[in-house]
């Protein structure tokens, strides 16, 4: 009987039934992905599985048998769709085909070339693929034209090539070594095989009869190409090449070694490499025969000269003598070789001394002392090393350290000197006071005392500090007692505070210095308060002490709670209010039988966290435990209510950036203080706010997710999870997963290619957009503003765009959409009203017709009478203007090639540079008080004890607010308070408060907020305000944003900022640039742009580096139109490039000498004997000068002083200082040509100096008297050049600083903060204009601090800055603050080239800076608390960074000068008179008058 698809049902079926149930064995389990389809095919006795599944991958396995399945790749299909049932083979079974609910999708059935070797692809388990040998590719059998040949395709992991070679390293100084190469599983080879090293060599390779290879190793000047830079040892691929196909088809690994490349002894005979050290040449060689002497070859670790390790050198400081080291093997210097010596090195600081090698296992530093600088450390660890010879270091153990010791340093005090390191033998010099070696203190038998010593202890102690200095009088209370000479050992001190024993607590006890005991319970009804007593050992007047701050008995209690009611899973903020709160140490809230968890408490207060109900909904009594004492209120009782739950949401969607509106429905909804709603998607975690309405409703904002893929799918993204946090109930965390759907965000278009849309009025406006209408159920849709002008219109929504009524203004209005916390711009609306032309129009327009006719008839009867003296002119002019034509065109088209080719060049140089960035410290000084590089704020100051005192008052005085305010305003309105001290006044006053800039930046908001009060009433206009520098509070918040950007500009922004610099002046330097005039050939100055044409030739000089007269020499590019000085300038750079400047010599200090042969050497120098005067003009000689040619030989020197020398260098320089420091005065970024210097004469000599150009009013340079020069105009396409080239460089850095997260750093939260708080003063003084909000975030950002930094980079960088260069940065921060202006920018011929320079780019710029603005302020805003935290963490990071007391002391002086406007303002102030603060700066002036 046939069994076909008729068959169930029939009747004659029934025999297929039975007793035997038949089981199937799952021979693959997945319940991870689903499976929704399957499909199979047999291939080479293989049975292939294609498995779909629900999550849109297709997965393939391979059966081998009854149980034992393979799965052994998985496909991504399509993204979060499964796959449907049917899945379907091509009929040659190389592709499947796969349907989705959207598509179908073709796949081949294998992918074998991604595996890209034989253990890849052999080792996958796709039965398809095998390895093809001599293609050296995975594919299947059939693809590989070798496969027919024995060994020609692997398809076991076995059968795969295996390559060994005979040796398998070599020395790079052993070239042409013949290499044995043994190959397995190879098929025929007779064809012919090449040996390959990467891509360096390639040679034929000899076939021997055995079957093996034999390979040449590469030539020494191939192996110097594979091994330069690679140090000890480089790994290359040696690689076999079939000349049958042409592929590299097998390789092992290759090893070249070198030898000399390992500096010590150790490291040469520990290689695992034959390498072998050569002792008395100390070097390491492969060929031990290049030793000079048998006995000094050294071929293990135990044959080394080394020191012997036994434990730290310990050297005091100060003390004459000899230090003797254990060593090994250490050699006899030989005939000619120096003897040894001790290598110190401390603070950049090296002490070389003479020591004496006793034999071969003893060498003793002879008689020397030692020292460091500075009491900051008690000791400090020593680079010690022993050498001979002059710089043959001794090996040293990894465990060998010198530590070189003062007694004195950080232990002023005998309890810290007496617990020092005992191995220092520091002990206390009694009748000096201080902390000496024994040998350092007289009399030492009686008056030094050292820990050692039976009974040793310190008289005198001192308690400075006790806390907490409140307490119960049931005791318990840990008080910690803070001193000197308090004891070595807690057993031997005594104690008790306020009358009441307090017994030591050991484990808490700090030698010395510290104290922690607990108080026993006061026996005393109503004890008084007391003192802390102690004594060391007995209690002798010289070995007790007592506090000056007093410890009292207090009585805590509360009497309320609140809220009074919360749910019965915890998680509310309790308030628990009462008196004598934050006495004791240790408070334990209870809430019926569960701690309430601490958060703070103060004196009125105690914060904390309700626990979990263990009864539920109930009523809970509270009770506090301060240390032995508990607190109770019958009174107070606190209510654990039923947890809130989430019943419905409404609608139970959002978009991807969410903020829409969610109304959600629940119960118990009051007892929650801050509920938040909650999605987690893609394991990032998002919350957004919620507002409680009533118990049984609360209107939420939906949180935003981020979709991890650049088009979210228009059907919905569901989260990982949704829910609420409702305090800590867990039930509402998370609701089902499928309840909420995220949809695309709508976008829309832009009004037009140019963003103007021109309209009648009376018409609609269309704003057509993308998934303006989410595809979700329900009624609820999504809430459009649609604002022109500021005004919002009516609209109709479709899903692709939204139709606005017709809108009732005219003229230029800009449109925005608003919707579900996002914002667009689309452009401006141009609504223009058609008017008809009325009688009187017509009538003047036909009058002014005739008039027009009249006037053009005159105009021609004058032309045709001047056309006659024109021609004549013409024929005259022709000649001219066609030398000319081609000069132009010349010169353009130079400026074209130069445009062309820098680029590429200029980014190349770019690459690696180190960024010299200056610490913190430098960096601050340099922004708050420039031009003063040792200002007093970086060292503490040497004042009377008085009038530290006196100071240290006037520092608590700067923390009253109302003092600083009221001071700030009584000196700014002072008519001698000139701009300089209110900046001075400023910066002080942050360094001062460096230490509490949370504190500072509440002050410097209510500064900004009195001057945008003061500014708004002035009735100056609103843009006006923080655009310059004219009150305290502006330069308070520049150097607010110095403090708080640094780390930006470190890790971020001083990256872009550093390679414009270094490309400017790479750029600059490429060119001729004037020593004198600062003029340069490229240049974005107009003002600074040589117009003349300039022959130059660069050359190549070789440079000697000045640290190692016989090293290598250092290719430089110059030119050989520079002065002496440039060259040695560009020389400098390049040989200490990567070093910061103030780390090198200075070209002053230098001098250039040109060696010509063995002893030819001559000096080059600006001026001498040699220098060319011509009327009254003295140029400056330059290389060309001296007729330095290409590849000479140049070195630097220390500069030689000599008489002539001497006159020379004075005259030169007095003539060229006088002349830069005229030039400084006209190098501002708005300085016209006619603002150039002229150069005075010497006074002396009568002669002007001059380089590549004349001054521009000499008499050799008159407009009139031009001969065959051109325009210098022409010369202005230059400028062109020279902004293309550097364009980049421009536009990274202004990317980078108008940018919200860049390079992996985010927005600081500093501008965020002072953004939100301009934002709060617009709003509070209803200020709706956009632009003055834009023009004040830009005023206080961007023009007050990059500007800055921007002109001036040597505030950030360790470098130096010449005038052109500051040039040029200053044309680039005229562009930034172009940028981030409002105004248009209305350009036409006569405007300033810089302005036309970067025209084009400046609306491309201003579209950031727009986009940076409106990505801050949709940010989270920052909270005062989060915000406060930050602050107090760089307050901690740069606490010691400034003198607190010299800021104060150069504050003061303010005070000493306007001392009765104060005075008399603090009087009229009520705050200040509340808190008394005339009379506290009264007691300060007569302190410090006290003292004078």
């Amino acid at each position: 009987m046939q069994i076909n698809g008729n068959f169930c049902g029939l009747v004659l079926n029934q025999p297929l039934g039975g007793l035997h149930v038949i089981e199937g064995l799952p021979l693959l389990a997945d319940s991870t992905d689903g499976m929704a389809s399957v499909a199979a095919y047999t291939y080479h006795q293989h049975s292939v599985v294609f498995i779909g599944t629900r999550s849109g991958n297709l997965k393939k396995v391979r059966v081998d048998g009854s149980q034992d399945a393979h799965l052994y790749e998985t496909v991504p299909v399509v993204d979060s769709s499964p796959i449907l049932r049917d899945l379907l083979f091509s009929p040659d079974h190389q592709h499947i085909y796969l349907l989705s609910e959207k598509q179908v999708s073709q796949l081949p059935v294998e992918t074998c070339e991604q595996y890209l070797s034989c253990a890849a692809c052999l080792g996958s388990g796709d039965p398809h693929c095998g390895w093809c040998v001599l293609q050296h590719r995975c594919c299947r059998e059939g693809a590989c034209p070798g496969a027919s040949a024995p060994r020609g395709f692997a398809e076991e992991l076995s059968k795969c090539v295996q390559v060994r070679v005979r040796p398998n390293n070599v020395s790079v100084t052993s070239p042409g070594v013949q290499l044995t190469v043994a190959m397995h599983n190879v098929p025929d080879l007779s064809a012919g095989v090449s040996c390959a090293f990467e891509e360096v060599t390639e040679n034929e390779a000899v076939l021997l009869p055995s079957g093996e290879l034999r390979c040449p190793s590469p030539s020494l000047q191939e192996l110097q190409a594979l091994t330069r830079g690679h140090g000890a040892n480089r790994t290359v691929r040696l690689q076999l090449l079939s000349k049958e196909t042409g592929v590299r088809f097998a390789g092992a690994d290759f090893v070249f070694y070198n030898c000399s490349a390992l500096q010590s002894c150790m490291s040469c005979v520990g290689s695992p490499y034959p390498c072998h050290w050569c002792k008395y040449r100390h070097v390491c060689t492969s060929h031990p025969h290049e030793c000079s002497f048998q006995e000094g070859r050294v071929h293990s670790p135990e044959g080394c000269p080394e020191i012997l390790p036994r434990g730290d050198l310990l050297i005091p400081v100060g003390v004459m003598q000899p230090l003797t080291l254990r060593a090994k093997n250490l050699p006899q210097p030989q005939s000619g070789q120096k003897n040894y010596e001790c290598v110190v090195r401390v603070q950049g600081r090296q002490q070389r001394v003479p020591a004496v090698r006793f034999n071969s296992s003893s060498v003793q530093c002879q008689n020397a002392s030692y020292s460091y600088e500075g009491d900051e450390f008690g000791d400090t660890e020593l680079d010690f090393s022993v050498v001979w010879d002059g710089d043959f270091p001794i090996d040293k153990p990894p465990s060998f350290r010198a530590l070189l010791y003062k007694c004195w340093a950080q232990r002023p005090s005998c309890g810290l000197c007496l617990k020092a390191d005992p191995r220092f033998n520091c002990g206390w010099c009694i009748s000096e006071h201080r902390c000496q070696l024994r040998a350092h203190c007289p009399s030492p038998k009686s008056n030094w005392m050292h820990p050692s010593q039976k009974g040793a202890r310190c008289s005198h102690p001192r308690i400075t500090q006790i806390h907490p200095l409140m307490g119960p009088k049931e005791g318990g209370t840990r008080v910690t007692i803070v001193g000197e000479n308090l004891g070595l050992a807690s057993r031997e001190v005594g104690l008790r505070v306020a009358g009441v024993r307090c017994n030591s607590i050991p484990t808490e006890y700090v030698s010395a210095e510290r104290i922690v005991c607990e108080m026993e319970e006061s026996l005393v009804p109503s004890p008084l308060p007391g003192p802390a007593e102690l004594c060391v050992g007995d209690c002798s007047a010289d070995f007790r002490t007592q506090s000056q701050q007093l410890y009292s008995f207090v009585t805590p209690a509360f009497d309320r709670v609140s809220p009074t009611r919360g749910p019965a899973s915890g998680g509310t903020r309790l308030t628990i209010s009462g008196s004598s709160l934050d006495a004791g140490s240790r408070v334990t809230v209870t809430v019926r039988d569960g701690e309430c968890q601490f958060v703070r408490r103060d004196a009125e207060a105690i914060v904390c966290i309700s626990p979990v109900s263990t009864l539920g909904p109930s009523q809970a009594p509270i009770t506090l435990a301060i240390d032995h004492a508990n607190i109770s209120s019958p009174g107070v009782i606190y209510t654990y209510t039923q947890d809130p739950t989430v019943t419905h949401l409404e609608p139970t969607w959002s978009i991807i950036n969410g903020s829409t509106a969610i109304t959600v429905s629940g119960t118990h909804l009051l007892t929650v203080q801050e509920p938040r709603v909650r999605a987690k998607y893609r394991g990032i975690e998002t919350t957004n706010t919620c507002q409680v309405i009533n118990d049984t409703a609360m209107l939420c904002k939906a949180p935003g997710i981020f979709p991890g893929r650049p088009q979210p799918r228009a059907q919905g993204e569901h989260p990982d999870e949704f829910g609420f946090l409702l305090d800590h109930v867990q039930t509402a965390r998370s609701l089902n997963r499928s309840s909420f759907t995220y949809y695309p965000d709508p976008s829309f278009e832009p009004l037009g290619p140019s963003g103007v849309l021109d309209v009648k009025p009376g018409s609609h406006v269309v704003l057509k957009g993308k998934n303006l209408i989410p595809a979700a159920a329900g009624n609820s849709r999504l809430n459009y503003t649609v604002l022109i002008g500021g005004q919002p219109c009516a609209l109709t929504v479709s899903d692709t765009q939204l139709l606005c009524d017709s809108p009732g203004q005219t003229g230029r209005q800009p449109v925005m959409v608003l919707v579900g916390g996002l914002e667009f711009w689309l452009g401006t609306l141009h609504i223009t009203a058609e008017r008809a032309l009325t009688l009187p129009a017509m009538v003047g327009l036909a009058s002014g017709g005739g008039l027009l006719l009249l006037a053009i008839t005159a105009v021609l009867v004058a032309y045709k009478r001047k056309t006659q003296d024109a021609d004549r002119t013409l024929k005259r002019l022709q000649l001219q203007m066609d030398n000319l034509e081609s000069r132009v065109a010349l010169e353009c088209k130079e400026a074209f090639a130069e445009l062309q080719t820098d680029i590429n060049e200029l980014t190349n140089h770019m690459d690696g540079v180190q960024i010299p960035f200056l610490d913190y410290r430098t960096y601050a000084v340099r922004v708050l008080f420039p031009g003063i590089e040792a200002h007093p704020v970086l060292k503490e100051p040497d004042t009377p004890p008085n009038v530290e005192k006196a100071l240290r008052l006037f520092g608590q005085l700067l923390h009253s607010r109302a003092f600083v305010l009221t001071f700030i305003h009584t000196l700014e309105a002072q008519s001698s308070f000139s701009m300089r001290d209110r900046g001075t006044v400023a910066s002080l006053t942050m360094v001062a408060l460096q230490s509490r800039l949370d504190y500072a930046t509440g002050l410097l908001k209510q500064l900004l907020a009195d001057l945008i009060e003061k500014n708004l009433e002035s009735k100056n206009h609103p843009k006006l305000l923080l655009r310059r520098t004219e009150s305290v509070a502006e330069k308070m918040l520049t150097n607010w944003f110095t403090f708080l950007l640094h780390k930006f500009l470190k890790e971020c922004a001083g990256e872009p900022l550093f390679l414009l610099y270094c490309a400017i002046k790479q750029q600059m330097e490429k060119g001729p640039i004037d020593a004198i005039t600062g003029e340069a050939r490229y240049s974005l100055s107009e003002d600074k742009l040589i117009r003349q044409q300039i022959d130059y030739k660069t050359l190549t000089l070789h440079c000697v580096c000045p640290e190692s007269e016989g090293g290598t020499q250092v290719p430089v590019k110059v030119l050989n139109c520079d002065s002496i000085t440039q060259a040695k300038d560009k020389l400098l750079d390049t040989v200490y490039k990567g070093i910061p400047y103030s780390q090198r010599p200075k070209a002053e200090d230098m001098d250039l000498e040109w060696r010509q042969g063995r002893m030819a050497r001559i000096i080059l120098q600006d001026e001498d004997v040699t220098t060319k005067i011509e009327c009254d003009w003295k140029r400056v000689n330059s290389l060309a000068h001296y007729q330095v040619t290409d590849g000479s030989l140049v070195a630097l020197v220390p500069k030689q002083v000599s008489a002539y020398n001497m006159v020379n260098s004075f005259t030169f320089t007095r003539s060229l200082s006088r002349y830069e420091s005229l030039l400084r005065t006209a190098s501002s970024p708005d300085s016209l040509r006619s603002r150039a210097p002229m150069i005075t004469p010497d006074q002396e000599t009568g002669t002007k100096l001059w380089h590549l150009v004349k001054n521009h009013d000499h008499a050799d340079h008159r407009e009139g008297d031009r001969g065959s020069k051109m325009v210098s105009e022409i010369y202005l396409t230059r400028l062109l050049a020279t902004k293309g080239t550097l364009q980049k460089f421009v536009d990274d850095l202004f990317e980078t600083v108008f940018s919200t997260a860049h390079r992996g750093s985010a927005l600081p939260l500093a501008i965020k903060y002072m953004f939100d708080f301009l934002d709060e003063q617009a709003d509070q003084h209803q200020i709706s204009d956009p632009d003055v909000r834009h023009t004040w975030k830009s005023n206080c950002l961007p023009l007050r601090f990059w500007v800055n930094v921007i002109k001036n980079p040597q505030f950030v960088f360790d470098i130096h800055k010449n005038s052109i260069t500051d040039a040029c940065l200053s044309v680039v921060a005229q562009t930034f603050m172009d940028s981030c202006s409002t105004s248009e920018h209305r350009l036409g011929k006569d405007s300033p080239s810089n302005k036309l320079l970067y025209a084009k780019d400046i609306p491309n710029y201003k579209s950031w800076v727009e986009r940076y603005y409106r990505d801050i302020a949709k940010m989270a805003s920052i909270s005062d608390q989060d915000m406060d935290a930050y602050l107090v963490e760089q307050s901690r990071l740069h606490a010691n960074d400034f003198s607190v007391l010299s800021a104060l002391s150069e504050l003061y002086f303010y005070v000493t000068k306007y001392r009765q406007e104060i005075l008399t303002a603090l009087d009229r102030d009520a705050s200040c008179r509340k808190h008394k603060l005339r009379q506290k700066l009264e007691q300060i002036v007569s302190l410090v008058s006290s003292n004078s």
